[in-house]
């Protein structure tokens, strides 16, 4: 496997950013996902709108995994290569369960974040870049990125509450079933 990549030339930018600013930013989006995962009707867990796709608990457990990923980044765990035979474990069965675990997993992530120097967020862990291509990336790059990750399976799960018979909540604007005027 490749060490030799190296993280985009856009990220050294992100380093200007405080870590302040990621923590605001980083609580504000956890507060419109949940409010997105508590608008889903937990009787339709298991819909997937295509075969190939998750379920939709499956999806939401991926914030949760997500947030495990980045504790075991920030702590360099893929600093001998990609760590063999960790299987994730499985979502539990109860959504409320589900909920649960992921602030936890919100909570512990923000106070490793939070723990941490700006020169500790500065300093670069292990990561994969492009397939089977580790590199080496700012830990607080490594953080805007699953930052923008969640953005982005938020929005997945949107369309999903939508096709599920939810009523999809106000996400940086107005929708359809939350108007603002």
């Amino acid at each position: 496997m490749s060490t030799t990549a190296t993280y985009p030339a856009w990220a050294e930018r992100v380093q200007a950013v405080t870590k302040e600013h990621f923590l605001d930013t980083y609580e504000r989006e956890h507060e419109t996902t949940m409010k997105v995962l508590r608008a889903y009707p937990p009787d339709k867990l298991d819909f997937r709108p295509h075969p190939r796709s998750n379920t939709a608990r499956d999806l939401a457990w991926t914030f949760v995994l997500e947030r495990n990923l980045a504790t075991a980044v920030f702590n360099d765990a893929f600093a001998n290569g990609i760590p063999a035979g960790s299987t994730p474990p499985p979502p539990p069965e109860s959504w409320d369960e589900l909920l649960a675990t992921l602030e936890k997993a919100h909570r512990e992530f923000g106070d490793l974040v939070r723990g941490m120097s700006e020169e500790e967020l500065s300093a670069k862990v292990h990561f994969m870049l492009a397939p089977k291509t580790l590199g080496l990336v700012p830990r607080l790059w490594f953080a805007w990125y699953l930052l923008h990750d969640q953005i982005h399976h938020r929005g997945q799960f949107s369309v999903y509450l939508r096709m599920a018979g939810g009523k999809v909540p106000s996400i940086y604007g107005p929708s359809a079933d939350e108007p603002w005027f």
